[in-house]
C-alpha cells in the first residue's frame, strides 16, 4: 500500500523524472523547417563521393523543438555546480568564479580579436600577457613566465623538457625523475612522456618526504625531483628548503607541481623556498572556468638557468610597444598554439587585479582556514592518517566507518541525498579509503556547517543503520549505479532494449 502512495505522488514522467528523447519520438515531428535558399538543389549524391556519406541513422528521433527545448532544459537542471552549493573536491578547487570575469572575457575588443592580427593592431592584448607575466612572476618569485601551456599537465609536462633541455645543454644526459609517493598523478606520466624513468619516494608518517629517502636517492643520474607542494594529503613540505639542498648539490632541478599553490599564494614564495620550475592551474588558483573538462590554462615559472628554454614566442615590452618573441634558439618550441588559453589569462588578470596584494593572500588564509574548521569538527568521527597541520585540504579515510560494512563510496553517495555533491574519493591512493575534502577559499561558514552536519549525521547512520547508507542515493535521478561494469562495459549506442 505505502509503494501505490509513492507511485501516485511520483509520476512515471514529469519533469522530475524525464523520459529519454528517444521515447518522446513520434514519427513525422521535426523541430525546424527551413525555407527555400535560393539556389539550385542538389542531391547528397551528387555532391558527395560515396565513401565519405553516411547511411541513415537507424532509430534517430522525430520530436518538434518544444520536445527538444524541454528535455534539454530538463537536464540542466541535473547539473551540479558551484553556483547552487558546496563543491568540495580536493586538488580541483571547484571555487566560485566571479561573473565580472566573465563579462570582461567578453568585451568586443578581446573576444572578437584574432592571435594572426598583425602585433601593432592588439597591442592591448599584448600588454594584458605582458602584465599577467609580471603579475605571476611576482607571486612566484621566479624569473619569467611562460602563459603557453593550456592546462596544469602541459605546463608540468613543458617544465620537465625545460630541465631536460637545460641538463642537455650543459652536457649531462641524466636518466631518472624522483616523484614522492604522495604528488599528482600526473607527474610521473609527464616523466614517462618526457623521456625519464621515475623513481618512487615513500612518505614518511607525518604525510611529508622523507629526507633520508631522498638523500640515498638523489645521485647525479637524477634530472629533477617533482614536488607537489602542499602535497596530496593537504600537508606543505616543511623542510622544503633542506629538500632543494639537497636536490642543488647533485645538479637536479625542483620542480613544485603547484595546482595547490592556492594554500600559500601571496604567503610564501616558491622561488625563495629553492624551486626551479613551477607550474599554476589559473583554472583552480586564479578562479577561472574549470568545469567539463576545461578549458584550462597551466602558465610555468622557471628560474634564471631555464630561461633560455621557455616556449617561444615570448611576449616582450620595448621602447615602441609590445611584441612576440620567436627569436629563442634554444626554446623547447611552442607547446600549444599562438599564446595560451588567451580568454583563460583574461579571467585570472581580472580577478587578481580585482583581489589586489591584500585580497590574494587572504585567499590562502581563508582557504586553509575553511579546511582546519572542517577538519577540528569530524575529526572525530572520520579518522585522520596523517595527523600533520592540513592546509587547502583535508584528507580523511572510511576506517571508522569500514568497521560497519559502510565504505568510502557509500558516504559519497549518501551525500547526494544531503544536496552536496560528494567529495574527491579514493586518492591519494596512499590512503586506504581516502575522502579528500576541499572547501576552497569562498565558502562561508554557514554552508561548512550544513557540509559537517551531513557529514556527521552520515557517520552515525553508518552505526546505526549501514544497510541504508549502502543503499544510498534515493533522491537522485539516476539511482545507485555499478561504476566498475559501467567502465567496463559502456553502452555507446542506444538500442529500444537499453531503455
Amino acid at each position: 500500500m505505502a509503494e501505490e502512495q509513492q507511485d501516485r505522488r511520483t509520476p512515471k514522467v514529469s519533469w522530475r523524472n524525464p523520459s529519454l528523447l528517444f521515447e518522446l519520438s513520434k514519427p513525422g515531428r521535426i523541430g525546424v523547417e527551413l525555407p527555400p535558399v535560393g539556389v539550385e538543389d542538389a542531391s547528397l549524391e551528387d555532391l558527395l563521393p560515396e565513401e565519405v556519406r553516411r547511411g541513415e541513422v537507424e532509430g534517430m528521433p522525430e520530436v518538434s523543438e518544444v520536445d527538444v527545448l524541454r528535455h534539454f532544459s530538463r537536464l540542466s537542471r541535473r547539473n551540479f555546480a558551484p553556483d547552487l552549493g558546496l563543491y568540495p573536491l580536493g586538488s580541483c578547487t571547484m571555487k566560485y568564479n566571479p561573473r565580472v570575469n566573465e563579462e570582461l572575457a567578453r568585451l568586443p575588443g578581446l573576444a572578437h580579436s584574432h592571435p594572426l592580427q598583425p602585433e601593432s593592431t592588439v597591442q592591448g592584448n599584448l600588454e594584458l600577457c605582458w602584465a599577467l607575466e609580471q603579475i605571476l612572476i611576482r607571486l612566484t618569485g621566479l624569473e619569467r613566465v611562460s602563459l603557453q601551456p593550456a592546462a596544469g599537465a602541459q605546463g608540468e609536462f613543458a617544465g620537465i623538457l625545460m630541465a631536460k633541455a637545460a641538463l642537455n645543454h650543459r652536457g649531462e644526459k641524466r636518466k631518472y625523475i624522483l616523484i614522492p609517493d604522495s604528488a599528482h598523478g600526473t607527474n610521473p606520466a609527464s616523466a614517462r612522456f618526457a623521456g625519464f624513468d621515475v623513481k618512487e619516494l615513500l612518505s614518511n608518517d607525518r604525510g611529508t618526504l622523507d629526507l633520508a629517502d631522498l638523500e640515498r636517492e638523489m645521485t647525479e643520474d637524477v634530472a629533477a625531483l617533482m614536488l607537489t607542494v602542499p602535497n596530496t594529503l593537504g600537508v606543505f613540505e616543511n623542510q622544503i628548503l633542506d629538500i632543494a639542498r639537497i636536490v642543488h648539490s647533485k645538479g637536479g632541478f625542483l620542480y613544485c607541481d603547484g595546482a595547490n599553490f592556492n594554500a600559500f599564494v601571496g604567503k610564501a614564495s616558491p622561488g625563495a623556498m629553492g624551486v626551479d620550475v613551477l607550474h599554476m592551474n589559473l583554472h583552480k588558483t586564479f578562479t577561472t572556468p574549470h568545469g567539463g573538462g576545461g578549458p584550462g590554462s597551466g602558465p610555468v615559472g622557471v628560474c634564471s638557468e631555464l630561461v633560455p628554454f621557455l616556449p617561444a614566442p615570448m611576449v616582450e615590452k620595448t621602447a615602441h610597444g609590445y611584441r612576440l618573441d620567436m627569436d629563442r634558439p634554444l626554446s623547447i618550441g611552442r607547446v600549444r598554439t599562438f599564446n595560451g588559453q588567451f580568454g583563460m589569462l583574461i579571467r585570472a588578470l581580472a580577478y587578481i587585479l580585482a583581489m589586489g596584494g591584500k585580497g590574494i593572500r587572504q585567499v590562502s588564509e581563508n582557504a586553509v582556514l575553511n579546511a582546519n574548521y572542517l577538519r577540528k569538527a569530524l575529526e572525530g568521527k572520520y579518522h585522520l592518517p596523517y595527523v600533520s597541520d592540513s592546509m587547502h585540504e583535508v584528507v580523511f579515510s572510511d576506517k571508522n566507518q569500514a568497521k560497519h560494512g559502510v565504505t568510502t563510496l557509500d558516504i559519497a553517495k549518501r551525500l547526494m541525498d544531503y544536496g552536496f555533491h560528494p567529495p574527491t574519493i579514493y586518492f591519494p591512493t596512499i590512503v586506504s579509503g581516502a575522502l579528500m575534502i576541499e572547501p576552497t577559499e569562498t565558502v562561508a561558514r554557514e554552508d561548512m556547517d550544513a557540509f559537517i552536519e551531513a557529514m556527521l549525521a552520515i557517520a552515525e547512520e553508518a552505526e546505526t543503520d549501514p544497510e541504508m547508507v549502502r543503499g544510498a542515493p534515493y533522491s537522485t535521478p539516476v539511482l545507485r549505479c555499478d561504476e566498475a561494469r559501467a567502465a567496463r562495459q559502456p553502452r555507446l549506442r542506444w538500442t529500444p532494449e537499453a531503455v
